[in-house]
């Protein structure tokens, strides 16, 4: 049997396991039936693939997803393994050769779906029986547990595998999985604990940020402004909003193609290839995209509507940052989605769902209103101990000044134990508010505590109620019609033996960073792996993940030997195309009076050795022309750029200090903006427009609070 440490090194490239994976490996080699909770991206494939390669047979891959089926077979012949799919896809005379080759032998690992596994009354089941299987893989494993996210139906079946095929190992694979989810999935195929494997949920390089959701796309261009030459994902919730986004995208100078279930297969399949070749930078998309692709190089993940539950959320924004490099993941939450989102689950989902769902979206509407560490959040509710902040999301990086919130603290908890803790946080908040509504019964506005809280508005009230909650003050019951109620820590508070500290928060600036490699020569190597992955007819990361681009701009391999250092190249392809990527580095090299680093290679070379990121070429091609002596409309015309993103560069090079503000806008202008914003606060934009009125413009406004923002530096 070939060494899995060989396997890995010259078929996958890579010159050791990560994680549980080794340990994973030798469990399946055993023979044993084996659980893997190991989050998107951290190397799920490898436990069963290798397993597949080391034993004699067939091992047989089960998964939902046809587009994900065909990816993978596709980057594993491109490694020179040999793999084939079984899907509705194939005609039938492909489905026969397939078949052909599996039972001469010729194929390690085939994937299929469950359907097609227990499909013609069992005679897929007899075709089985009649090789020799070295494991089953089963992938999207939570599939199988009622209390699953994704729960279906035909997963249940799985469970027959081990009378069918007693000697066969099967390994149960799933990225998100809370404690009851897994204990179904132990529970399915008898695992044993001893070969139960849960690797840490935390994603370090994935920065986690939740914005309101008030001029959400113009936050969102914001947001893109910088990233241009950047792969991304933004979902959204209708299949109307995701072709009008990527238009309005398109319009402000971004590359943005639509993906949703309503397009022709044709049209969809187009789309997702020109994102997956890089030949297209963002993909708006219905969460019908996503789950089955597996590109490496996306830098950025943008919810612009609230995910149905966390494990969504988890799965969906793991897609970033899969080559372990920095990237962004940001939503944008309003209660308004939270309220859609609950519609849509009392409408359409089964009744026996009902409330799981429910449940997992007030996880979901807690997480997002929290002011605690996401990570944390996030790691906890997987079951995952994580005590410290992160330091790597909006809310760990923010100014928290508290003040004294006892007596509003006081004013809440003594509203939910007279109304019998028996109501939800909109009832207790207009309770408090002294609503007049006819919703409000007549015998609680004889209350005492009826109309304490006037003084604070809704938003105050409901902010100051989910501080509590995170706090442990209160807590927030689950199903279809949550309720408030007071846990251990209420009574001292009310008893006026504890203070408690609410807090107001300032946002503070995010640094950007990346790995410090030669972005000229990134840039060479980026168009060589593009032209080889065209003649291949493969996307850009299936040949390599941007990851080894960077390991090959910063430590300038000059012999073809140091390409086995390298992460990502294993033996297939330092032959195949080793010497094409040599030739680019030597000539940049000599070209530039540089030499190779490979002597700085020690074990730890991917932790990402990071440097701030200063002005992007975008904004340095405007800075140009401003320079020039061009107006704002012939700047617009010569960079086919709408004005509200020229507008949004000129903001940016005057916080920059790279434009006076004066050459924007007029000197008592300035001044009567800039005393606007002392009023109003620096963000956001539309309450200093609303006090300015029509005679100001929206782009003197931006280039003030630039301005403004480039003092406060």
């Amino acid at each position: 049997m070939t060494q899995p440490i060989s396997i890995l090194k010259d078929v996958f490239g890579y010159d050791s396991f990560r994680g549980n994976q080794e340990a994973i490996i030798e469990s399946v080699l055993a023979g044993k039936d084996t659980l893997v909770l190991m989050p998107t991206g951290g190397g799920k494939s490898i436990c069963y693939q290798i397993p597949a390669l080391a034993s004699e047979g067939v091992a047989l891959v089960i998964s939902p997803l046809i587009a994900l089926m065909k990816d993978q077979v596709d980057a594993l012949k491109h490694n020179g393994v040999r793999a084939e799919f079984l899907n509705s896809t194939l005609s039938n005379e492909e489905f026969v050769a397939i078949q052909s080759k599996v039972i001469d032998g010729e194929v390690d690992l085939l994937y299929v779906s469950p359907e097609r596994l227990f499909s013609g009354a069992g005679r897929f089941i007899q075709f089985l029986k009649s090789l020799k299987i070295s494991l089953f893989a089963i992938d999207e494993a939570h599939c199988i547990s009622h209390w699953g996210h994704d729960f279906r139906p035909e997963y249940t079946q799985l469970q027959e595998l081990k009378s069918h095929f007693p000697e066969v190992p099967v390994i149960a694979l799933t990225a998100t999985a809370d404690k009851r989810t897994a204990n179904d999935i132990i529970q399915a195929f008898d695992i044993d604990k001893k070969h139960q494997f849960v690797s840490s949920f935390n994603r370090t390089n994935l920065y986690y940020e939740i914005r309101e959701k008030r001029d959400s796309t113009y936050k969102l261009l914001e947001f893109l402004r910088d990233r241009k030459k950047e792969s991304g994902v933004i979902y959204v919730l209708s299949r109307k909003n995701t072709e009008e986004l990527a238009e309005t995208l398109n319009m402000n100078g971004f590359e943005a193609l639509p993906y949703h279930a309503g397009l022709d297969r044709e049209v969809r399949d187009h789309n997702q290839n020109l994102f997956l070749r890089d030949e297209c930078k963002i993909m708006v998309a219905t969460i019908a995209f996503g789950m089955g692709i597996d590109k490496s190089n996306v830098r950025f993940v943008v919810h612009m509507n609230l995910p149905k539950n966390l494990e969504s959320y988890y799965q969906e924004t793991g897609r970033a940052g899969r080559d372990g490099l920095d990237s962004d993941c940001l939503l944008f939450y309003s209660r308004g989605d939270a309220m859609m989102q609950k519609k849509f689950i009392m409408d359409g989902s089964d009744s026996g769902q009902r409330e799981v769902m429910l449940s997992k979206l007030q996880d979901m509407v807690e997480f997002s209103e929290s002011r605690a560490c996401r990570r944390k959040s996030i790691l906890n509710y997987f079951d995952e101990d994580f005590n410290e902040n992160c330091g790597n999301c909006d809310n760990c990086n923010k100014e928290h000044q508290v003040f004294d919130g006892t007596q509003i603290c006081q004013m809440a908890l003594s509203a939910v134990y007279r109304l019998g803790q028996e109501f939800g946080t909109t009832y207790v908040v207009d309770f408090l508010r002294g609503s007049k509504s006819k919703k409000i019964r007549p015998e609680h506005k004889e209350m005492k505590t009826y109309g304490v809280g006037v003084d604070l508005s809704k938003d105050q009230w409901m902010r100051y109620i989910q501080d509590m909650i995170s706090q442990g003050f209160l807590r927030s019951s689950k199903g279809r019609y949550p309720v408030l109620k007071l846990t251990d820590a209420s009574l001292p508070v009310l008893k006026g033996n504890k203070k408690v500290d609410l807090f107001v928060i300032e946002e503070v600036k995010k640094e950007t960073t990346q790995i410090t490699y030669d972005p000229e020569l990134f840039e060479i190597l980026r168009v060589l792996r593009k032209e080889i992955a065209d003649d291949l007819n493969l996307p850009a990361f299936a040949v390599f993940s941007d990851k080894t681009l960077a390991e090959l701009a910063y430590y300038l391999p000059m012999e073809l030997t140091d390409l086995y250092h390298i992460s990502g190249f294993g033996k297939v392809k330092i032959e195949s195309y080793g010497n094409r990527f040599i030739e680019k580095i030597k000539e940049y090299g000599q070209q530039n009076g540089l030499d190779s680093r490979m002597a700085d290679m020690t074990p730890s070379k991917s932790q990402s050795r990071r440097k701030k990121v200063g002005m992007s070429d975008t904004l340095i091609k405007t800075h140009e022309l401003w320079q020039s002596g061009k107006s704002i409309d012939e700047i617009a015309e010569a960079r086919d750029m709408s004005p509200r993103t020229l507008e949004s560069h000129l903001a940016n090079l005057v916080e920059l200090g790279e434009i006076n503000v004066l050459e924007l806008v007029l000197e008592d202008r300035l001044a009567i903006i800039e005393k606007t914003f002392e009023k109003k606060g620096l963000s956001p934009l539309r309450p200093v427009k609303e006090e300015l009125g029509e005679e100001y413009s929206y782009a003197e406004i931006k280039y003030v609070q630039g301005h403004l923002l480039r003092g406060e530096k």
